[in-house]
């Protein structure tokens, strides 16, 4: 079993209710102004505007390039900045509320409406119209962009440098099928905390196939499980599946394909995979965790499922 695990931690004595550290920007010596009156901090700081400006970057629990990361951020996300120090900026993510700390060099003050995103699995910046031209970047699906001006070969963005028009769509445009989205992914390398199609975990292959269909997901697979969908009673034997439910272990999530394939990333195949239910239940189960919940997406679930 590979996925996100439960994370989810209560607040500090003193707060109203117990609050996810995941998702509520606190610390024992500084928290977001606007959980005054929440958590009891020495310090409370105004939420500073913000926006990626690398092709992604780490979000991590703390200010270490050594330490591993729980999700990554990608270009052009707007974010609040609470803390600036030693070369280190400690934010929440508008997109899905996480909270972590990333280079400072990695945002600018300089916030730009975003009117287009990434609709393929990646694209490149070039620093001129011309395909040939050595890329300045890559940027990977879902990442924002502030397009200037374009036409049906090159877009232009306002900071400078071109992407395929191709490779891109209106920021309110939205792919049709998620499940679809999933399995472009196949065959992408699992990393803890990935989030593009150079590295992906369970959660994030969820998270970024829903949002380039224009739903919003958490990022962790136990606030998927609670948050997402409706809770779906299936017999023993699994039958009744649809394409697009979402099967939870603990710490895990796959996003079946049809009745019986389960699309996932993984830490048994080190990549995105498609495989059989059973096979996946069964190896699962060796590591000691059964199904914990079947969630389907209304209105999703079973689309194209007979494409």
């Amino acid at each position: 079993m590979s996925g996100r695990a439960d994370q989810k931690k209560a607040g500090p004595g003193g707060s109203a209710a117990p609050l996810d550290p995941r998702r509520n920007a606190f610390r024992p010596d500084l928290a977001a102004e606007t959980l005054y009156g929440r958590v009891s901090a020495p310090n409370y700081a105004e939420a500073v505007p913000a926006q990626i400006v690398r092709s992604s970057v780490p979000l991590r629990i703390s200010p270490s390039p050594s330490n591993g990361f729980e999700t990554e951020a990608l270009f052009g996300e707007k974010v609040a900045v609470y803390e600036n120090r030693d070369g280190w900026s400690w934010i929440q993510l508008a997109r899905d509320r996480y909270v972590g700390y990333v280079p400072t060099e990695a945002l600018s003050p300089d916030v730009q409406p975003v009117t287009h995103k990434v609709r393929s699995l990646g694209t490149f910046v070039y620093p001129v119209p011309d395909i040939k031209s050595p890329p300045i970047m890559h940027l990977s699906m879902n990442a924002g962009l502030n397009i200037a001006e374009g036409d049906d070969r090159f877009m232009m963005l306002s900071g400078g440098g071109f992407v395929v028009t191709r490779h891109v769509a209106e920021i309110n445009r939205f792919q049709p099928d998620f499940v679809e989205v999933a399995e472009r992914f196949i065959g992408t390398p699992y990393l803890w905390g990935g989030r593009t199609r150079m590295g992906i975990d369970c959660s994030g292959l969820v998270q970024v196939a829903l949002e380039a269909c224009g739903f919003t997901a958490p990022r962790d697979t136990d606030m998927q499980q609670a948050e997402l969908g409706e809770a779906v009673a299936v017999p023993d034997v699994l039958n009744g599946l649809q394409r697009g439910d979402l099967i939870y272990w603990k710490g895990h999530v796959g996003i079946m394909a049809d009745s019986i394939t389960l699309v996932h990333a993984n830490a048994h195949h080190m990549q995105v995979a498609a495989e059989t239910l059973p096979e996946a239940i069964e190896r699962i189960a060796k590591l000691g965790a059964q199904i914990a919940a079947v969630k389907r997406m209304p209105g999703l679930s079973a689309a194209r499922a007979n494409a």
